[in-house]
């Protein structure tokens, strides 16, 4: 790497090389890192090139982040969030303040310490109840917060991303690439639970109820469902007052309906269509779609009111995705906040050796400090609004993502550094007005710092059971659940790993190697799973938890984590071979489609599930 390209990509952020899943040096190509520079606006295509930008002016940090009690050392006015005036220097109150065309954030050093509790990780999509149309809802989610408070002792509810999608087929299937972060998705709206509904004559109930998709313990089909609701709604909606959308909440609202005409992908419409200033969707349509949000809402409210009303102590956390679909309502609202043309994902690691390409658009780093980080603050601020808690996805991607320049494969990418002390200060300061815990994916190819700057704030880290070993020993011995992590959300797994009975069965291995995931021959990963196995088997064995039905015995093997959350899936619980996602495939796994084996009414009852509930509980105390 020439000198002078290194150090203009310090400049602004690229990487030159980093550490990879093995804890061993990896360098990037120099093209790999004038193709990144690029993305960011900086020309580094000659040697004269990267002498321009090396001498080009900075220009100053347009957002200064203090924490609850520093002293903004500066002269002049500081401009208070909620109004007046401050003279500095002076220490700041907590918010988004202005001091001339920069941003003053000043958030929490600490979050209040998370109660101890266990709970369920859900996929929602896969409930299935008498209530519920093909897939679960937000009505299955109240059910379960409320069943599974007062009947096995669960204190909180770990939810799949149910951020919004484009109103289009085919339906978008994976809930980690929604249209919006900021919007809630109407998929999984209940619709007997909406008051029109309620309200409705008996004809129009008819109607509604006619739509109901047949019932099919298969795949989920996610048009069919999308049909069904959509046409219910429809009609229900005819019978409704409606209100004129504002702010966001309109712009949202626009996108949906021009989508419904033109496709999800807002960068293949017309061209007057493409820009939010010259497009012109249908007005009845736009108010559709707000209405919709407001019915997502009150459900939303309904399931975390639920958990309150239980006595659940921690009550339902909802996952935010590390982004949004390229061509979605979000890049079309805030398109020079993002990095179009690029891709993020992950470097190679033992579970996906050609990396991952989740195509989905970067926020620029750049362009996120102009805007004072209000992009990220609407995110933030959205999920809170019906959540007791957030579950940041690849909670490194506030320090740094891996970006794939266009036309390569996801290996050929390299890292793009945010300042994640502006992005910890908005998701403290967030957090903090809603009362809300937060939870950090830091799973994979992370750099210490991470985990360790999560605990300083007061947030909680992610342990999982398979990966708990000692990397500083010899053979990395598996580490006893006892000494994890206290500031940690535990599992055995997660929605992209073995379930434990398809970890038992070498499931993961055998359909990794089906699809051709594998470098070399799929023999070694057989037999470095049958060794986890035994490892596992092992520490189960030193920990004094008898063996004879390994699913069960893995869960008591949890409860023993001292971390103060302690999760597990449904599919855990009842020895659901499949996991529900596949990383590094599409269509060639069922990907968020495969149903719970049992109905939500027989869960509670399940001889299984009641044995891991109870072991869980008795490890928190309750």
């Amino acid at each position: 790497m020439d000198d002078e390209l290194a150090a203009l990509a310090e400049a602004h952020g690229v990487a030159t090389h980093y550490e990879d899943a093995n804890q061993r040096r990896a360098d990037v190509d120099a093209d790999v890192v004038v193709a990144v520079l690029a993305q960011l606006d900086v020309d580094a295509s000659s040697p004269e090139a990267i002498r321009r930008a090396l001498a080009a002016p900075k220009p100053p940090p347009r957002t200064i982040v203090l924490r609850e009690g520093d002293v903004l050392d500066e002269t002049g006015t500081a401009l208070l969030e909620g109004g007046g005036e401050v003279e500095l220097p002076a220490a700041l109150p907590l918010g988004y303040h202005r001091l001339g065309d920069r941003t003053v954030i000043v958030a929490p050093r600490h979050l209040e310490p998370v109660p101890r509790a266990w709970g369920w990780m859900l996929q929602l999509y896969a409930m299935r109840s008498a209530e519920s149309w093909g897939m679960g809802d937000y009505g299955d989610l109240a059910t379960l917060a409320r069943r599974s408070a007062e009947e096995l002792g669960a204190g909180v509810l770990l939810v799949n991303p149910v951020q919004a999608i484009s109103p289009t087929e085919p339906v978008e299937r994976s809930p980690y690439s929604p249209s919006s972060r900021r919007y809630a998705n109407p998929l999984y709206l209940r619709v007997t639970d909406v008051p029109a509904y309620r309200r409705a004559d008996e004809r129009t109930r008819a109607e509604v109820d006619a739509l109901r998709p047949p019932e099919d313990t298969g795949l989920i089909d996610y048009d069919a469902v999308w049909r069904a609701k959509s046409r219910a709604l429809e009609l229900l909606w005819r019978h409704e007052e409606h209100r004129e959308p504002e702010g966001d909440l309109l712009e949202f609202a626009r996108f949906c309906a021009l989508a419904e005409e033109h496709g999800p992908d807002w960068r293949s419409w017309p061209p007057e269509q493409r820009n939010p200033a010259t497009a012109t969707p249908s007005h009845e349509r736009v108010m559709f779609h707000a209405w919709l949000q407001e019915l997502c809402e009150q459900q939303l409210d309904r399931a975390r009111s639920a958990a309150h009303d239980s006595g659940m102590p921690v009550g339902v956390v909802h996952d935010l995705p590390v982004g949004v679909h390229p061509g979605g309502a979000d890049t079309w609202a805030w398109r020079d906040a993002f990095a179009p043309a690029v891709t993020v994902g992950a470097p190679p690691d033992a579970f996906s050796q050609l990396g991952q390409d989740w195509n989905l658009p970067p926020w620029r780093p750049d362009r996120l400090a102009e805007q004072g980080y209000e992009p990220f603050r609407a995110v933030v601020r959205s999920v809170l609004r019906h959540a007791d808690g957030i579950r940041i996805d690849h909670v490194a991607g506030l320090w740094r993502l891996w970006w794939i320049p266009p036309g390569e494969p996801p290996k050929r990418g390299t890292y793009v550094h945010y300042d994640a002390d502006a992005m910890l200060a908005v998701l403290t300061l967030e957090a903090r007005r809603a009362g809300a815990v937060v939870v950090g994916e830091d799973l994979g190819t992370v750099e210490p710092k991470v985990t360790e700057s999560l605990h300083e704030h007061g947030m909680l880290s992610s342990a999982v059971l398979w990966f708990q070993r000692d990397y500083d020993l010899p053979g990395h011995p598996l580490v006893p659940p006892e000494k994890w992590r206290e500031s940690a959300m535990a599992s055995i797994s997660t929605h992209d790993l073995p379930t434990v009975a398809g970890f038992l069965a070498a499931e993961h291995v055998r359909v990794r190697a089906e699809l051709g995931q594998f470098e070399g021959p799929p023999e070694g990963e057989y037999e470095a799973a049958a060794r986890e196995r035994g490892e596992l088997v092992e520490l189960l064995e030193q920990e004094g938890v008898p063996a004879d039905d390994l699913v069960t015995a893995f869960h008591a093997l949890l409860a023993k984590a001292r971390s103060v959350l302690v999760l597990t899936s449904p599919q855990d619980a009842l020895g659901e071979v499949r996991q529900p996602n596949l990383p590094g495939t599409t269509d060639q796994y069922p990907n968020w489609r495969i149903p719970l084996p049992v109905a939500l009414a027989e869960l509670f009852d399940h001889p299984r599930v009641r044995e891991v509930a109870a072991a869980l509980a008795a490890g928190r105390g309750r």
